[in-house]
């Protein structure tokens, strides 16, 4: 069985903002999973902040999209 290696290519502590780019990657059939861990560096312990996890094959398509909205939300 072949092992698949998971990076992140998006953080965020909002979670609706997470859900916009996961909505893109999916339509652009990225394959991707939302990840949460606690920022250990602030004061409040519930703070978390969340990842988008793709697979490294589709890194780079996966930066295209987000760079693209990214752009496109600087823009308004």
């Amino acid at each position: 069985m072949e092992r698949s290696t998971r990076v992140s290519v998006f953080e965020s502590d909002k979670p609706s903002e997470i859900q916009l780019i996961k909505s893109k990657l999916d339509d652009a059939q990225i394959t991707n999973a939302v990840e949460n861990s606690y920022l250990t560096f602030t004061t409040t312990p519930t703070a978390t902040s969340l990842k988008i996890m793709v697979d490294l094959e589709e890194e780079s398509k996966a930066f295209e999209i987000i760079d693209a909205y990214l752009q496109q939300s600087e823009k308004q």
